[in-house]
């Protein structure tokens, strides 16, 4: 495995852990019933920290670009799907957009075509685990290592490195810097989504991007076909109305652009 990636500095956790160390330790000499009082608040941190996307709290965590200009990045997750990749990669060429897929390990393996067709398209790909276990970061060291390396060591048959990695769910948790060190890999979660449900709610979708849209965001939308056959069509419009939308008020970069740091690698 190759580590590098995270420097060996403290997280934010770490920090505010030590903080509510010492704060329970001086209290206790006040009152020791005020003692736990800082174990708890950082105890809250810990559970709910996870659940913020956006959130560098166990370790670095890259979810949107500069704001600078209005620049914004196209991401997709859970695929590869034969439902629905196609079609995604379609849309994107007939509007000339490239986009990041955040692929599923297991997925990649049932359908090896797909991922090759999303590199041919010149699409970039990262490590979004390798069965979407919803629970992974609850899981050991040994099983958080083992699903993102072997996701890793897939999509190695494809003559790529993966440089970044999305938690199924965007969940972060505390043994993932370690993990992550060891294998190289950085996270990048989103900053805008439309709360779609793996496109169960895919009601005026092109809308909720829209109108929670800002300059320098990482969007996040799912390679999943629409949990109701019949919705299909009306997903594929939304997709159009919201591509075109943003190629009329921002300016779509490649992930890698707008979060200044590559995304993938060739082997």
């Amino acid at each position: 495995m190759v580590k590098n990636s995270y420097k060996t500095s403290f997280s934010l956790g770490e920090k505010v852990g030590a903080v509510a160390l010492l704060l329970a330790f001086l209290l206790f000499f006040v009152s020791p019933a005020l003692a736990i009082l800082p174990l708890v608040v950082f105890l809250i941190l810990c559970l709910g920290a996870p659940f913020f996307p956006g959130l560098s709290f166990f370790l670095p965590v890259i979810s949107r670009g500069k704001n600078e200009s209005r620049k914004v990045a196209v991401t997709f997750d859970d695929g590869p799907s034969p439902e629905s990749t196609p079609v995604l990669l379609d849309l994107l060429e007939r509007h000339n957009l490239q986009a990041t897929f955040f692929v599923v390990g297991e997925k990649a393996v049932q359908y090896p075509d797909l991922i090759q067709s999303i590199l041919d398209k010149g699409h970039t790909l990262g490590n979004h685990s390798r069965n979407h276990d919803s629970f992974l970061m609850l899981r050991s060291h040994k099983r958080l290592c083992y699903d993102i390396y072997s996701t890793q060591e897939i999509l190695k048959n494809f003559g790529v490195k993966p440089l970044v990695f999305r938690p199924p769910v965007g969940i972060t948790g505390s043994r993932l810097k370690k993990v992550l060190a060891e294998i190289g890999l950085v996270t990048v979660n989103f900053s805008c989504r439309a709360y779609d449900r793996g496109n169960r709610n895919i009601n005026n979708l092109a809308g909720k991007i829209l109108s929670n849209l800002h300059p320098g965001d990482v969007i996040m939308l799912h390679d999943l076909p629409p949990s109701r056959k019949d919705m299909m069509a009306y997903w594929q419009e939304e997709l159009d109305i919201l591509f075109e939308a943003l190629q009329t008020g921002y300016t779509v970069v490649p992930l890698e652009q707008l979060i200044e740091r590559p995304v993938m690698q060739f082997l």
